[in-house]
């Protein structure tokens, strides 16, 4: 079982940043693909992020409307993985959520690969 906390949610303006983490309980953290996905007001979940710990190389994927904005990183001494949020926009409010895929050399881009989850926390962007 995995217990996953994040944190770092908040209100921001329009073009602002903000960084999440979330912190795992897993005892053999490095082997787990880690992801964030987001659900916003009335729709779908959706896959944002993942990351791959691999042979002492990280391996990072995003969804398409996130490139180039956002940054999935982690610290695997810490336990923890981080989602950068730059020049974030309306359309990025929603519930973020971190959450952890089963040991695989597939990366999970779809919630329902996902085994883990944490709580969530509230992201929303001002214009």
């Amino acid at each position: 079982q995995v217990q996953l906390v994040e944190s770092g949610g908040g209100l921001v303006q329009a073009g602002g940043s903000l960084r999440l983490s979330c912190v795992a309980s897993a005892r053999t953290f490095t082997s787990y693909n880690m992801g964030w996905l987001r659900q916003a007001p009335g729709k779908d979940s959706e896959f944002v992020a993942a990351i791959r710990w691999s042979g002492g190389a990280t391996y990072s994927y995003y969804a398409d409307s996130v490139k180039g904005q956002f940054t999935i990183s982690r610290d695997n001494a810490k336990n923890t993985v981080y989602l950068q949020m730059n020049s974030l926009k309306p359309e990025d409010t929603a519930v973020y959520y971190c959450a952890a895929e089963r040991p695989g050399p597939i990366v999970g881009r779809t919630p329902g690969e996902y085994d883990y989850w944490g709580k969530g926390t509230q992201v929303t962007v001002s214009s």
